[in-house]
């Protein structure tokens, strides 16, 4: 079973997956509350808002990264993602064990795998941008 998210890991915009009743959806963090320590997220069915132990990280994948915006290329044998001039490299397709993401002259190196809200974290702090499907 995937670690639930902490609740200081979270930012409006992200995506997770939220669980109720045995059920999961994909869907957007809309708004924090920390005072209750609950986060409202927006799913297909409606917005709710979950206690954090309900919200789980989306795995990052290719899809995942189609998803965002992200065109890939072949790049020897690794795959080079790109979206405007950010770009995420990754040693082999389907690996995402240890990738390199840069923008401008801000460049980081992760070694181990990574979830989709915490590409779009560190995407807002190097571009000021959020990463939004």
């Amino acid at each position: 079973c995937t670690p639930m998210i902490r609740l200081n890991e979270i930012q409006p915009g992200d995506l997770v997956i939220a669980e109720y009743d045995g059920d999961t959806w994909e869907g957007v963090v809309k708004e924090l509350n920390h005072e209750d320590k609950e986060v409202c997220v927006e799913t297909s069915v409606q917005q709710f808002w979950f206690k954090p132990e309900h919200l789980f990280p989306i795995p990052l994948s290719d899809e995942q990264l189609q998803k965002l915006g992200f065109t890939a290329a072949q790049n020897g044998n690794g795959v080079k993602y790109s979206k405007d001039s950010f770009r995420i490299v990754v040693p082999s397709k389907n690996d995402f064990s240890h990738l390199e993401m840069w923008w401008r002259e801000d460049r980081r190196e992760l070694n181990h795998p990574i979830s989709v809200h915490e590409l779009q974290n560190h995407y807002y702090q190097m571009t000021k941008v959020e990463l939004n499907p």
